[in-house]
């Protein structure tokens, strides 16, 4: 572990991102679900999504995208693995220290950081924290998530939005005026709205349930699409406020791609040029906390962010949680 003088800013260094290999598109769904690709598209932008094949699970989409991020970064050593996760292998343990060792990173310190779809800007913000304080020098944060085995395969209102994947990046300790030093950080909960996304059944209140149903995720579709765009749109001006920034300075908006018109939506209340939207979930669907990271590795790739843009990340999720950050994208290539 670093020692006092280690303490610093944490840079984002590396990049990474792992899709399932199966596809599934919204023709395939609409031959077992009453939907149609027309359907889909107009309500979500979603056209296909990656999905976990039998025996695959979150863990493994982790370890390859965290493989990637390392291989980015030119680094194979962290002092800390945090995995952003709300789909772990098992209730017990957590998922992370299986990561870290199937990564070759035995014997570092590792833990789930559950927050959902917010739960990437969380694991960051607890990453840059541990950097700040000189507990760890770099931090490999993943989100993974593997919802589509969380949701009633006969639901059209569920299955057709989300899908499977990872993202990572890595965050080494630096000085705040590079390029990829993590800005402020905004984040906020309201349990009182937990049912609005919610799993009844498998935790500690209820562990057995006689009704299949109450295992798979419900949502209140139109209650989550009010919060998520107002709460977002809130939480991104207070991080732009903190760190003396205006919307006009931001290049690049990465939201949690839940659903394109919560992006578009969100957007519009910040007086966001379209182009400065980043969406990838026309192919990858909602995958939780592994959207943003998997949207920055679209993004770099495609040549629509670039070192030197103003990036404002910002996600809605479950809990209910939210939160934000913004800062300058460095020259990394994603793996």
């Amino acid at each position: 572990m670093p020692t006092q003088e280690a303490r610093g800013t944490a840079v984002i260094s590396g990049l990474g991102s792992w899709l399932p290999s199966r596809v599934v598109d919204n023709h395939e769904l609409s031959q077992r679900l009453d939907t149609s690709d027309e359907w889909i598209r107009t309500r979500t932008g979603i056209a296909q999504r990656h999905v976990v094949a039998p025996g695959e699970s979150t863990v493994d989409l982790a370890v390859e995208a965290g493989k990637r991020a390392l291989a980015s970064a030119g680094v194979d050593r962290v002092d800390l693995v945090l995995l952003a996760t709300a789909t772990p292998d098992q209730q017990c343990p957590g998922s992370a220290p299986q990561v870290a060792a199937r990564l070759g990173l035995n014997g570092v310190g590792a833990l789930d950081v559950n927050a959902v779809c917010s739960g990437f800007v969380y694991a960051l913000a607890t990453g840059a924290g541990l950097i700040s304080a000189g507990v760890a020098a770099s931090v490999l944060v993943i989100g993974a998530d593997t919802f589509t085995t969380m949701i009633d395969p006969e639901d059209r209102g569920t299955v057709p939005i989300f899908g499977d994947g990872a993202g990572a990046v890595v965050l080494r300790s630096g000085t705040a005026d590079e390029p990829g030093a993590l800005g402020p950080f905004d984040l906020h909960s309201d349990g009182e709205l937990a049912e609005l996304l919610w799993i009844t059944a498998g935790g500690s209140k209820k562990r057995q349930s006689d009704d299949p149903s109450e295992f798979f995720l419900t949502m209140q579709g139109q209650a989550v699409f009010r919060h998520a765009c107002a709460r977002m749109a809130e939480s991104s001006r207070a991080v732009l406020e903190r760190a003396g920034l205006t919307v006009s300075d931001v290049d690049r908006f990465v939201g949690h791609q839940a659903n394109i018109r919560i992006l578009q939506g969100c957007a519009k209340q910040l007086g966001l040029a379209a182009d400065a939207v980043v969406a990838n979930i026309e192919h990858t669907g909602n995958t939780s906390a592994a959207s943003i990271p998997l949207a920055l590795a679209d993004a770099v790739r495609d040549g629509e962010l670039i070192p030197g843009h103003r990036v404002l990340l910002s996600a809605f999720g479950a809990g209910l949680t939210w939160g934000s950050t913004v800062f300058t994208w460095p020259s990394v290539t994603p793996g």
